[in-house]
């Protein structure tokens, strides 16, 4: 068929009244593939981001109509029966009114055209299926690491599932998370990938202009499409009522979580190196813990896989990393000990351990009349062990061993929970060589200065709370 062309004018004042612009085109029956490719005047102010729905979208929030997302990664995609651009999903093509969706991320003053070029194709072609899930189990219990947020060309990084999949083989993790943006496409390599070596748990990265969030443990596809700080609490009911988890990911700067708070499962306390502003991502789960509310702390690279497998690094995969006390290693496990709170964030595969106990109780309990809490502690010795209240912290000391344990008696003034840290003293002037080391000469990113890397307090570890009651 001919190609169609639809040339849109878009302004700010789009852009203010939804930041989610629709291009509608129609497909008659018999269609097999569908070539979609955007032009636009990309510039510093000027991003303009891609996807598709088919006619069973029922406009925010649907269950179903999705079929693909590539935000500002890729310019054009197509969509078949039997396969498709990585991001968006393959298989029945419906006849009727389809919908480019364009997301107005950066629109200049003066307004852009975009010029959307449709390709519709009648050919022979396979219906193929999705990938059904597996159920991977690995029967033993201990302590199991794992990252909890990185991406795959199913959105914007350049590299490929299997470059992913080799680096997690690398890092030593026994679970993976791959969150890709918006998409879940990425299950049509991880769902028969998935094994008792290396488990991989279903997310996906809710990302808009003003806050991002990981849904945890649901297959289907969760409308990302909110624009009002309520619509949180709609994406909190659409990851519940499909039995999954959601946390949202590195409130902090560059892009803070600016809708309401919603009911979360979890917070990304850790994205990416310590010293990636995630001491502000931990003062604010600070201050929702100390206003009563239960969030277990989580930690993920947000690691985006270039098209090549690098060496280890504090820059790359696993960097921090989750590390969850299992039953067995299994998605359902991984995903109930995140829910729990089993768990602490270390900064690599390697890092430091650091488990808490209260009369016996593990991380995420809820423990009445506790009198003293135990810290084990391997791996950073010189460095400080700190505990925290709901006050901010209460007590310091020095980590005496390699393979260490200590019991604070709790002051009787101790409230609202207890959660420890581990705060570089020993090893600081090397974690800070190896910081700068690995930027290759380049300028500290990410807006930080000098004075920063001097003053700022380098965690290496932080455990999950255990909440006192009475």
């Amino acid at each position: 068929m001919s190609p169609q062309t639809i040339t849109v004018a878009l302004t700010q004042a789009d852009q203010a009244a939804n930041p989610y612009f629709y291009v509608p085109f129609d497909v008659p029956a018999g269609t097999t593939r569908i070539d979609v490719a955007l032009a636009y005047p990309k510039a510093e102010d000027c991003v303009i981001d891609l996807g598709a729905f088919d006619p069973r979208d029922t406009g925010y929030p649907t269950n179903d109509g999705f079929r693909g997302w590539s935000g500002g990664a890729r310019d054009h995609f197509f969509i078949a029966t039997d396969d498709a651009t990585p991001g968006y999903i393959h298989g029945e093509i419906q006849p009727g009114r389809w919908n480019v969706i364009l997301g107005l991320y950066k629109v200049p003053e003066a307004g852009a055209p975009a010029t959307i070029t449709v390709t519709l194709d009648t050919a022979e072609r396979e219906l193929a299926p999705q990938p059904p899930r597996t159920f991977p189990v690995r029967q033993a219990a201990g302590w199991y690491k794992g990252d909890l947020h990185c991406h795959t060309y199913h959105s914007d990084a350049k590299g490929s599932p299997e470059l992913l999949h080799a680096a997690a083989k690398q890092a030593g993790l026994d679970f993976l998370a791959i969150a890709d943006h918006n998409t879940i496409t990425q299950r049509r390599y991880f769902h028969p990938q998935s094994s008792p070596d290396l488990v991989f748990v279903r997310a996906m990265e809710v990302t808009t202009a003003v806050g991002h969030a990981n849904v945890y443990g649901v297959d289907d596809w969760i409308d990302f499409r909110m624009t009002k700080p309520a619509d949180a609490h709609t994406l909190a009911r659409l990851v519940h009522d499909r039995g999954g988890l959601l946390s949202v990911n590195h409130d902090k700067p560059t892009i803070p979580w600016d809708y309401d708070l919603p009911e979360i499962d979890c917070m990304e306390v850790w994205q990416s190196t310590w010293m990636a502003w995630n001491w502000i991502s931990l003062a604010r789960y600070q201050e929702r813990l100390a206003s009563g509310l239960k969030i277990s702390a989580i930690g993920g690279s947000d690691y985006h896989q270039p098209d090549r497998l690098l060496p280890e690094g504090p820059l790359v995969l696993a960097r921090p990393t989750t590390v969850l006390w299992l039953d067995e290693l299994s998605e359902a496990a991984v995903l109930a000990a995140m829910k729990a709170g089993r768990g602490y964030v270390t900064e690599g595969p390697s890092g430091p351990h650091l488990s808490i106990t209260a009369e016996g109780q593990p991380m995420g309990s809820t423990v009445s009349g506790a009198r003293a809490v135990r810290a084990e502690v391997n791996g950073a010795k010189g460095d400080l062990l700190v505990w925290i209240d709901s006050s901010g912290p209460i007590k310091e000391v020095t980590i005496a061993g390699d393979r260490w344990q200590h019991d604070f008696a709790l002051p009787a003034e101790t409230a609202g929970f207890i959660r420890a840290e581990i705060i570089a003293k020993a090893s600081r002037e090397r974690l800070v060589a190896e910081f700068t080391g690995a930027l290759e000469g380049k300028e500290l990113p990410w807006q930080l200065r000098g004075a920063d890397l001097q003053k700022q307090p380098i965690r290496r570890a932080l455990s999950n709370p255990i909440y006192l009651d009475g």
